[in-house]
């Protein structure tokens, strides 16, 4: 998969897309990521990227000349366009799902009061959110849709299996899991999981699920 990037603030993408699971992807060529600074795509002295909005408010809008000229340049026929901000539907396992059979994103973050209206008409094949509450700018709400998509690419995780029996993969919270010791600190692990029986483990795994799903996020039943 390609991912693309438009922000203000690149240098915050260094670092967290270089660790871990989006590390090991990009090295392995399952995963080809590029950030771009939006202000080299502003062409005034001052690489201008925001001005006030017509009918007065407070704060600024960014403005649609270098987001256009942006994604002309970077936006092939194949790339899905997703725009990030508060107005946008709320970003969900399903929805990585879905854009993880994608071959190219472009993910343009906002910042400031947000985004000219045209570049949401034009420009935008989607617009999401990752919660109801408000950040600084648009760049951890990126990289949280890059790791959830890339995580989901065939091959990226060791065992592709991991990423169907996770919490939200089939509407439910993920059961409790245990490891060795069997006991530990009078804590001990429920007989069933020790028993070898595949098929009362799968029938325990999903009862846990809904009760826990029951208990903790009803609104997902």
């Amino acid at each position: 998969m390609k991912i693309d990037v438009l922000t203000l603030f690149p240098a915050m993408f260094a670092g967290p897309l270089d660790e871990s699971i989006i590390g090991r992807a990009r090295r392995a060529g399952l995963l080809q990521l590029s950030v771009h600074n939006l202000r080299d795509y502003a062409h005034d002295r001052h690489k201008t990227v925001d001005d006030r909005p017509f009918g007065g408010g407070p704060g600024m809008l960014l403005k649609p000349e270098p987001i256009f000229e942006a994604v002309e340049k970077l936006a092939t026929e194949k790339a899905r366009v997703i725009l990030l901000s508060p107005a946008g539907r709320t970003f969900n396992q399903a929805i990585a799902r879905q854009l993880a059979q994608s071959a190219e994103l472009l993910i343009i973050t906002g910042h400031y009061e947000g985004f000219d209206e045209r570049v949401r008409e034009r420009l935008a094949h989607d617009e999401l959110s990752i919660g109801d509450y408000v950040l600084t700018n648009g760049a951890l709400p990126a990289m949280v849709i890059i790791d959830a998509v890339t995580r989901l690419l065939p091959g990226v995780l060791g065992d592709d299996e991991s990423a169907q029996e996770e919490s939200f993969s089939h509407g439910l919270l993920e059961y409790p899991q245990y490891t060795r010791p069997a006991e530990f600190g009078g804590m001990k692990v429920p007989d069933v999981l020790l028993s070898g029986n595949h098929a009362e483990i799968a029938k325990w795994r999903n009862e846990q699920s809904r009760q826990r799903t029951e208990e903790r996020r009803p609104d997902l039943l």
